[in-house]
């Protein structure tokens, strides 16, 4: 029974026991100058990058239904709508408007996070953008042990998501932008062990004991530790089972 997953053993069973804990599993490409941007503006734009990373899918109180503050804060205020609408879809999330797409968070009075590390595992990489700009591209998997919000239970699972992210950092003396601060392009995300067709802002793992709740799942059977294939921005639609947690 060294496959199951425990509150001791959280990661048992699991590929992500061998990945890195947290924001080390986020490792910076080394910087270089792209375009007019200097080496050091680009290494900012990775930090950048991380903090959001960090802050939107790592950070304690935003996984427990915060805001993520930190994550919105190296958002380009002068990107239109993006933060306003981020924060739009907190306050009143549903299925068009749903803070999942960027944020992993949970309803701490449904779930309690398992130990106190998320392991992480994915890449980064930087290149020239149309704009007098450098666009990172990230592509990370993040794995998160939880257990029911009752203190007696002892069952554990894991939501596991990969989020894939094109941020741009703009050379602030040539396109109107905010210094040090990124716009996002575009994102795309998937997501294992979360209930279908359930769209109030939190990720609601299904535990082996509990009924599922949520629709049927409908599209294929994926295997959520799979990082070879790209994460296809236009898959079809329907929530699909997982192979494994």
């Amino acid at each position: 029974a060294l496959l199951t997953p425990t509150l001791d053993r959280p990661f048992a069973g699991s590929p992500a026991a061998r990945w890195a804990d947290g924001a080390a599993g986020i490792v910076l490409p080394k910087a270089t100058p792209v375009g007019s941007l200097t080496k050091a503006q680009v290494a900012q734009a990775l930090r950048q990058t991380k903090a959001l990373l960090v802050g939107a899918n790592i950070d304690r109180k935003t996984l427990l239904g915060a805001r993520p503050d930190a994550a919105l804060a190296v958002i380009d205020p002068q990107q239109p709508g993006m933060i306003d609408d981020v924060k739009s879809w907190l306050r009143k999330p549903d299925e068009r408007h749903d803070p999942l797409l960027l944020v992993s968070r949970f309803d701490p009075d449904e779930i309690r996070l398992v130990g106190d590390v998320v392991k992480t595992r994915g890449r980064m990489t930087f290149k020239a953008g149309d704009h007098a700009s450098v666009i990172i591209h990230a592509d990370y998997t993040f794995v998160y042990p939880v257990a029911p919000a009752d203190k007696d239970s002892t069952e554990v699972t894991r939501t596991i998501v990969r989020r894939v992210l094109d941020v741009e950092m703009a050379d602030p003396r040539k396109i109107r932008a905010t210094p040090g601060k990124l716009a996002i392009v575009q994102y795309a995300d998937d997501i294992g062990n979360s209930a279908c067709d359930v769209y109030d802002g939190y990720l609601h793992p299904e535990f082996d004991s509990t009924e599922p709740t949520g629709a049927p799942p409908t599209g294929p059977t994926t295997d959520p530790y799979d990082r070879s294939k790209d994460l296809d921005k236009d898959r079809t639609e329907g929530c699909g089972t997982v192979s494994r947690v």
